[in-house]
Order: C-alpha cells, then structure tokens, then sequence
C-alpha cells in the first residue's frame, strides 16, 4: 500500500516543472538522510573507504549532497516513467554521441557505473534506439510493473534476467544491439576477482571483458550526471577503449574500476554510496557492514 501511495505521489509530482521538482526532491533526500540510519551509515563506510583523507565532516557533507541527488532522482523518475518523449529527451541531453558513430556497425557495449543518473541515461537511449539490457525483477509487484514500464514505453529494448548468464545478451550484440551494462556492483564472489576500487579490494565481476571478448565487441563508457538547479542531465559518451579486451582478465577488471574512479572524483556526491560496494570480503578479512 505505502509504495502505490509512493508511486501516485511521484506521478503527480511529474506534472510540476522541474525549477519546483528538483528543491522537493532534494528535501526529500534530506529527509531520507535524517530517517535512514542504516543506508546512512552504509554510505559513511564507503565514503570512509574510499576516502581515508577527507575528515568526518568532509565525508558527511558529502553523504548528505549525495541523499538529496538521490532524493532529487527519485521524484525525477516520475518524469521518465509517465511524461512525453519530448520531455524526456529535454530533461536528459545526450553529448559524445560521435564517440558511439566511430565504431558503428561493430558489437558495442555502453558500461554504465551506477551514478545517480543511470536510469536517466538509459531510458533516454531508449527513447530513440533499441538496446539489450539485464533485468532485475523487483519483490514488489507495483513497483516491478512501474520499472518494466518506465524502460520498455518507447523503442521496445531486449531485456534478460540476470540468471539467465551472457549467452542472449551475446547473442543481440552479434545482431548490432548495443548492451547498456551495469557491471559495478558487488554480486558476491561468483565470477568475480578482487581488484581495488579506491585502493580496497573489492569483489568486481569481470563479465565486461569476458562478453567483450566473446561478442567482438567494443566497450564505450556512457556516464549520466546531474545538473545543478533546474538543469536535468547530461548523457556523456567516451571515446571507444582500445586495446581491450586483454589477455589478462583481472587488469581489464582493474581498468574498468579506475575508470569509474577517476568519474567519481569528478562528481563524488552523485556515485551510488547507498550500495554495499565491499560487502564480499577476500578470504580471513572482516565485514566493514
């Protein structure tokens, strides 16, 4: 009951202009700081992790900037899920484009860190182009339905369970589909290697270079980042990597994290801190959660 009263909130929301939308979401981020003491408190850890210099405060205030994105991103969903095209393709601009046209007609696989603008990212790529993407099915039926919708309601995407393995993800790539990946999260030991992220071993699937290889394709990073005030989002292309994949798994897996790095240096408060990052620890080390 309590996510349909969510749900409603955020679609009436969706009709304000994004000048009002953007402080009530970031009000609301600010909420969610004060009230969510456990995802509060897993933040700080990462943020401690990967940012043994900065002091307490530094790394507080930084928490805080990166709840009211979230908070800010949350009520923005509103916009990409129910609003027109044309508005979507307002609220995200797309730059880089050209770096994605170089390599046309080769496999191409967009990875996608998760920073707060990813779904934005996506679904305005999604607007224009048919892509392959790894679904996650939510436990909440309403908000599964709400999700399925918001990435299928324009150019219908091919979307695989993520236990269903690579083969059909491969497969669409083969046929000229570009593969929006999202390969940064902490998916336990299975097909992972501990490389560092910020200097701490962290468990990091190597499904990147692995689907590269056996598709023939090639990885152009595609980084969404949120703009101040009424501003939206900026979908930004990098130039295709070269020389990748290589012949050893774990330095692509390694490149693939400082790549992430150096755009987390740049917009720090909007990498998504709220996810368990080192929740899988090498054999003998503590929890940090």
């Amino acid at each position: 009951m309590l996510t349909r009263l969510a749900l409603a909130l955020v679609w009436i929301l969706r009709l304000l202009p994004l000048a009002l939308l953007v402080p009530l979401g970031r009000g609301l981020g600010i909420l969610l700081y004060l009230l969510g003491h456990e995802r509060r408190k897993v933040a700080l850890t990462n943020l401690a992790l990967c940012f043994p210099q900065w002091t307490e405060v530094e790394r507080r205030r930084v928490a805080r900037r990166h709840f009211q994105a979230f908070g800010r991103g949350l009520l923005e969903h509103g916009i990409l899920w129910w609003s027109s095209k044309e508005r979507v393709q307002r609220l995200v601009r797309m730059e880089g484009i050209e770096h994605w046209q170089a390599v046309a007609g080769r496999p191409v696989i967009f990875l996608a860190p998760h920073f707060i603008g990813l779904d934005m990212g996506g679904i305005r790529i999604g607007a224009e182009h048919q892509v392959v993407s790894v679904y996650s099915r939510q436990k909440n039926p309403a908000f599964d339905a709400v999700l399925y919708l918001g990435r299928t309601r324009f150019v219908m995407p091919e979307l695989f369970s993520r236990q269903e393995g690579v083969r059909s993800v491969i497969k669409a790539l083969r046929r000229g589909l570009p593969f929006y990946y999202l390969p940064d999260m902490d998916f336990g030991g299975r097909d992972s290697v501990f490389v560092p992220f910020f200097g701490v071993p962290a468990a990091t699937i190597t499904g990147l270079s692995r689907i590269a290889r056996l598709a023939g394709a090639v990885v152009v990073p595609a980084v969404t980042r949120q703009l101040p005030g009424a501003g939206g989002y900026v979908l930004t292309f990098y130039p295709a990597w070269r020389d990748f994949p290589s012949d050893d798994l774990a330095a692509d897996t390694r490149r693939m994290n400082a790549f992430i790095e150096e755009r987390v240096l740049e917009m720090p408060e909007q990498y998504y801190w709220l996810h368990k990052r080192f929740k899988t620890r090498p054999p003998g080390e503590p929890r940090f959660y």
